[in-house]
Formats: C-alpha cells, structure tokens, sequence
C-alpha cells in the first residue's frame, strides 16, 4: 500500500476529530436547504441519532453524507461539514436527493418471480425461503448442464450495498466460479488499447489501469505549474460532480492557471457545463474526430520544428523511420510518415485536410498548435466520451501524441494525455474471493456471449485467459446494474436476445427500484440500501484526499429488504456452504475485519471504536506526474511495452491484426491514425443526415437517479440541436420531436441551441428507456441506447458505438 503524505494542504487529523463532529452534528447545516425544501428547525433540535454514509453510484465521488434520523427514519441529509473547507468532501445537488431514492414510493420491496415475458415488467411477490429455492435450483442445473463458463456476471455500478458485487462473486466463486468481466463501459476501449502504448503495468495483474496517478498526473499539477490546459472531451463539471471529485479539482486549476495568464482550450462537441460560464474556451469538433485534429496538430508541430527529436529517439518506438521496429522498417508505417503524407494513404495531414474532418477552421488549428508549442508546461488531458467511439481505440492514443510530439510528459505540470489521475491508494479492502475460472469475456460482448457463446474464441471474440468460451451463458447475474438493457446499446436488438428464454434459461436481478432491466429478469430480489445497513467506503476520484467513512444504519430497510451478503449467505447454505461462505463472520463483522485489516497496514488510522463515533477519516495526498519516473530513467524504469518505452507503433498490435478474425472492415490499427470509424465521419445519408452523440448529465449518474422526479424536472432530457438544423426542419425549443437511427427510434423533447455544433446532434445518456417492446418499441424515455448499434469494437469488442451514431430528426 503506498503510504500517503500530509504536507499539501489543511485536513482534519484524527486526534482533533471527535470535537469537530460533535461541534456540527447537532445544528443543520449553513444553507438551511435541502433538495428542494428547507431543513425544519425542529429536526435539527430534536434529531435522535447521526448516522455517517456516501454516495456510491458511478459518477466516481464518493461524497460524504451525514444522515439526521429519529424512530428508524431518515428525516434530511446533511453533508460534509468537517474542518476546512478545501478538504470537504460535500456532495453535489443530485447527491443530496438521496433521500428521496431511500423513501421513494417505488422500491422493490419484496422478492418478486416473472410472470409475464421478459422485458414486460409483470412479476408476483414470493417469499425469501421460494426465492432462495428457485435460485439453487437454477445455478444447481445449469453448473451441472454446462459449467461455469456459462455463468456471467454483467456489468453494474449502480446502488450497491455495503460490501459491493462482492457477496455475488464469493458465493459463485464458491459453486465453481464465473466468467470474469473484461474491461468496463467507461473506458473499455481506452483500458484495452493504451497497454500497448503506455505499457501493462504487472504488479496490478498485467494490464493498463485510467484509474491511478502512474500513467496521468494530477490536476494538482497544472493548479502548481501548468500555463495551458487543453481538454478533449473532458467535463469534470457534468461528469465529476461534488466536492469529493474532480470537478472541485478543476476549479483550483482554472483559477490559478488563468491568474498566471494562462489559457485554457476545451474541445468539445458541445459547449459543456466544464465551459458554459468561460464560451472563450470552447473550441467546437464535429464528434468522433478527434484524432484528426491531432494530426494536423503534431504536422505543424513538425513543420514549425517544433518536436522533441531527442525525447522522441530515446523514448519512444515508431514516432520515425529511425524508431521503427527491425519487422516494420522501410515501410513507411511510422506516425511521422502517416501525418507528412508519405504513410499508408499519400495523405498529408495539414490543417486543411482536418479542417474539412472536424469543423475547425485551419487558422484555429494553427493557432492551438502554436499554443502547444509555446507552453512551458502544457497539459493535455481527455475524458472518456473521445474513446466511446467507433475509432475510438485510435483516438484515445492520437490525443496522446500531442504531448508525446512534444517531450512534454513526465515533467512539472505536464500530463500524458490520459484522463486527470485519481488517489494512489485505497486504505480498506473489499470482501476477497478467488474465482476459479480465469476466462475474460470482455463486458460488452455478453449479449453475443448468451447468443452464440460457443463460437467465441480469442482471436474472433477477445477473450482473455481462454482459447474458447465452449458455450453459451446461460445463467446472467445482475446485480445494481442497468446494463442489461438501457446502460448497453442497441435496446430493441438487446431485447429479442434475452427475451428467447431458450437461449439465457436464468437472469437474476437485484435492485432497489423497477429498472428497465430489471423487467427481464426471472427471479427478482429488493436490496437494502447503504445507508439501510452498516457501511464503509472509501474517497472517490478526487485527487487531494484518500480516507474512509463508516456509519449507519440511518434507517431501517423497508418491507423485506436485506442485505446482499445475508442473502448469498442464505443461498450458501442451500449448498450447504454457509460455513466456506461466511468464515464465522457476519455482514458488519466482515466490514470490521475490513477496516481492521485495512488499519493493519495504516496505524495512523483511527481504532475501530474511533471511526464508529467519528464516522470520517480523511489523508491528505501528493500530487502526481504521469510517467515521471520513465522520464527520469528509462532504463531504470521500463514501460510494460515489449521495447520497454512508448510505443507509437505497435508490433504487436499489427501481429493481433495479422491473426484475428475480424468481420466486416474491421481492423487494428498499430499507430493512432484517423479513420471515421463505423457510422462515423462521412457516414451519414440522405436517410441519416446528422451526427449524434451522448453525453452525461448532471441530473444522473449513468441512469441512477434516473428515476427522481425533482432531478427531472430540474435537468430535463432534451436533443440539443444548433438552429442550424432545427430551423430547416420547423424545430423549436420545448417541441417534441422524433429522433430516428438505422437501430430505432425515440421521442424526445427540442432543446435548440448554439452551444452544440451544426450537423451534430447530443443527447444526455441514462435517461430510462419506456417502449412498448411488444409493439412499435418506440422509446418515449429518450434514452441514447435505443439508437446505438450493437457493434463491438475491432481490438478492445466494447462499446465504441455509444457516441458513434447517424440519425435524423423530425417534428413528433
């Protein structure tokens, strides 16, 4: 565990923090507000107990709540109100209606069976010990019929209980294992192609991590050092809400960055909330085409003179001729060829040619690289909308070139390219499990895994650790997820697949509310929420702070709830494992042990009776400089790269393109050129004439809170579309229209505006899919994934063609 630092800024020390808590837990908080309604000055003064919880859905924060409850009931939710106000933890608007998903009228609240088709929603109530008997009885006859390798785990970051998906993969591991998830919606396509660049990094199990501070820097960095900021795609302000995440980080950069007369570029498609209040920093990209744009950046890099040669030889593989593996010289393979015209295609990469690609006038294009050329510390940063495309494996690597072309990574105030960089480390475990199959299915190919699973192999498939499947799934375990269907892509395809009962026999689901998924399963279970149980859990994205919270329960769980570890618990023992399940602990012994493990290697930490009085500890971290010890000594400090240093060309990536089987025109492209990828630049028709995109949105997380009607009304789902587009077609802000794609069609309410490029069109990802599936299936949630076709990627098989898509709108 890497031992973390004190020294950057004011935090709450341990010693001191029972005084802090108990001098705010007994008076609201500042504002006097809830989510939409005031704190009433009679619960502050008669509150009966405090319970401490976070926010656990995936927008990556973490932040911290302090739950005020009285007769097992949560009355308001306050948030972090600890010690210095740069190190607080403070939730975001969307996280402080938590208490309105913790009382909704919706809950699940009892364990339900399917009684009408999958995808209609019907089911009847049972009781747990039926519910528990069905379970055993389904994984008893599938483990015995066709192995573990038919059992599938999917996907999910939703509302997860205390101890996580854990409790789920123990128990399976324990009845002869799964089939593990390969990479993950959020950067399937990035965690699978940067290896190859930046290196697998072996002591975290031989692959490539967006998640940790040794491939990225921090934001910390370009606060302290950096003189331009240029962003592709990256928009901490809706994806990285509340005081616990990056967007508080971001907000320290832009303020120093600009009082020492810096600049900051965000490109985008659409002119984000990141942006909204600085438009002189948005520089407009038609979506999808990025890696052109860095093309004729690193061009007028090269023409200017401007590349580190140096840098480039000494580390780095196939930037030149000179650079180039023995197998590919005298080709003309290298990136520096492909972007002067002497590469594959006899195209040079001028600004002109991008100009045309992206929608960026050639001047502005000049005038970035100029920018680029001219900083000290220049740092480039993405988000993971770039790499959620069809090219998007290419384009994840062509925004790294940019600082690649010009030495500047490794260094103060410098990035890599990646994503901003997260803690370094975790201070409480999780609950261990040891599956016995090592068989990887990448997490976006389950739905061709439950269709013809048999005929999946490595080299057709990208499985991992496995030649071949050797089946079908055949069992689907989904818990706090909504990747079933509306969180996936291609819903109506989606749909036909696990609506044949013939082909998935058994679809387990556990959530909290009715989600769209959740109308295809067979056995449906009602889940007690984190703050219904003893919780623990640590920070979350936010670059400044590890540490831990641990509380509740705030509330007592509704109808027949329970915990997900009590119930694998009770589904152990029917195999008469209960014993090899639990190890004598219960659920909150287990969260003890945890912590108490987790204290084991971090004394400084409070004792267990201290951290249930205090409910928060929090350790200040360092800053981080992506890749600083390879640009230090790269000798000393190989990549995981075969040659041990950046590779701009992959020899193996162009070995894999050589052997796999791929279908259509698909192919793996060893350096990060341009292609329009699948329904991409130059794709459109007379039929689908726009370009549509998703994007996140500050009223959810993914499709969490999806469902709160305050959220809703506050961030309506809307298409943003230019009037450009609108006017031609009688569109008006607040009409209802008809968005329609190759894959299907939704309705959708107008949101006309200039803060979204012409030709282009952008809709908020995770709004809840409502379409009659036995009828026209048109989606009146307007939700994204209705309209994406389900077409894996050609290396990493995800999800690139959630923000690849061609559409046309219409009047409803």
């Amino acid at each position: 565990m890497t031992k973390t630092s004190m020294s950057r800024r004011t935090f709450m020390k341990t010693t001191g923090a029972l005084g802090a808590v108990a001098a705010v837990c007994g008076g609201a908080s500042a504002s006097g507000q809830l989510f939409g309604e005031a704190v009433p000055q009679a619960f502050a003064e008669e509150t009966d107990t405090i319970a401490w919880s976070q926010c656990n859905v995936n927008c990556g924060g973490n932040c911290i709540f302090q739950w005020h409850s009285r007769d097992g009931k949560v009355l308001y939710m306050e948030t972090d109100n600890i010690g210095d106000s740069d190190f607080q933890a403070r939730a975001c608007l969307r996280g402080r209606s938590m208490r309105k998903w913790l009382n909704h009228p919706d809950r699940l609240l009892y364990p339900m069976k399917r009684v009408g088709k999958r995808g209609e929603g019907k089911f009847e109530r049972i009781s747990w010990d039926e519910a528990i008997q069905i379970i055993h009885d389904n994984l008893e006859r599938i483990y015995d019929e066709y192995g573990p390798n038919s059992v599938f785990v999917n996907y999910a970051t939703g509302m997860y209980s205390s101890l996580g998906r854990n409790p789920s993969r123990r128990l399976l591991s324990l009845l002869g294992g799964f089939v593990n998830q390969g990479a993950d919606y959020s950067t399937h396509m990035l965690q699978m192609i940067m290896p190859y660049m930046y290196g697998f990094d072996k002591d975290k199990g031989n692959v490539f991590s967006p998640y940790d501070n040794v491939n990225a820097s921090s934001f910390s960095e370009a606060e302290a050092h950096s003189d331009l900021v240029v962003m592709f795609g990256n928009s901490p302000a809706d994806t990285r809400m509340g005081g616990a995440n990056a967007v508080w980080d971001f907000a320290r950069v832009r303020e120093a960055v600009t009082k020492r007369g810096g600049k900051i570029v965000n490109i985008d498609y659409r002119l984000n909330e990141t942006s909204s209040g600085h438009s002189d920093e948005w520089l407009p990209i038609r979506t999808g085409t990025d890696a052109a744009l860095c093309a004729a950046l690193v061009h007028e890099f090269i023409k200017d003179g401007k590349t580190d040669e140096a840098f480039l030889a000494k580390y780095c593989v196939g930037w030149d001729e000179t650079t180039m593996p023995d197998s590919a010289k005298g080709k003309h393979l290298s990136y520096k060829d492909y972007v002067m015209g002497e590469g594959y295609d006899n195209v040079e990469k001028t600004p002109e040619w991008a100009a045309e690609i992206t929608q960026i006038p050639a001047d502005k294009i000049r005038e970035l690289a100029k920018d680029l050329e001219n900083a000290k510390a220049p740092f480039v940063v993405q988000g993971w909308g770039p790499q959620r495309h069809t090219n998007g494996e290419e384009t994840t690597r062509a925004i790294c070139m940019v600082p690649i072309a010009l030495g500047k990574i490794g260094l103060p105030g410098t990035n890599t390219g990646q994503r901003e960089a997260e803690p370094p480390t975790y201070l409480v475990g999780s609950l261990p499990y040891k599956n016995p199959v090592k068989t990887t299915l990448p997490v976006y190919q389950f739905i061709n895994a439950i269709d013809h699973g048999h005929k999946m192999t490595a080299k057709n498939s990208g499985l991992t650790e496995a030649e071949e499947l050797g089946t079908d799934i055949k069992c689907l375990w989904n818990y706090a997820g909504n990747c079933l269907t509306n969180q996936h892509g291609d819903i109506n395809y989606t749909h036909e697949v696990l609506a044949d009962e013939s082909k998935c026999e058994f679809i387990l689901v556990w959530d909290t509310v009715m989600t769209d998924s959740a109308k295809y399963a067979d056995i449906l279970l009602p889940d007690a929420m984190r703050s219904e149980q003893l919780n623990m859990q640590t920070q979350g994205y936010s670059e400044y702070y590890t540490g831990v919270t641990v509380g509740g329960p705030a509330q007592e769980a509704p109808g027949e709830c329970r915990s997900s570890y009590d119930v694998c618990a009770d589904i152990a023992d029917s195999f008469g494992l209960r014993d090899k399940f639990t190890e004598g602990r219960t659920h909150d012994e287990w969260i003890k042990y945890l912590y108490e493990q987790g204290r084991a290697k971090a004394p400084e930490m409070p004792t267990w009776d201290e951290i249930l009085k205090q409910g928060v500890y929090k350790v200040e971290c360092e800053p981080a400089i992506g890749l600083e010890d390879f640009r230090k000594d790269p000798i000393a400090n190989p990549l995981g790269t075969p040659s041990g240093k950046i590779e701009i060309y992959s020899e193996t990536l162009a070995k894999l393109n050589d052997e796999w089987e791929f279908e259509n025109e698909d192919r793996i492209h060893p350096i990060p050129d341009f292609h329009p990828g699948f329904q991409g630049y130059g794709e459109v028709t007379d039929e689908y004439p726009l370009y549509c995109s998703g994007f996140h949105y500050k009223s959810r997380t993914h499709s969490s809170y999806g469902f709160i009607e305050e959220l809703e009304q506050a961030a309506r789902q809307q298409v943003w579309i230019n009037p450009i587009d609108a006017e031609p077609r009688g569109i008006a802000s607040g009409d209802t229209v008809s968005v329609k794609s190759p894959a299907g069609e939704i309705r959708i309410e107008a949101r006309v505006t200039t803060r979204i490029i012409p030709g282009t069109i952008g809709i908020p990802q995770g709004a809840w899919h409502k379409a009659d599936m036995n009828g026209d299936k048109i989606d009146h949630g307007g939700c994204v994934n209705t309209l994406t076709k389900y077409r894996p990627t050609p290396l990493a098989k995800g999800n690139g063609p959630a923000h690849s898509i061609i559409a046309q709108v219409a009047k409803a």
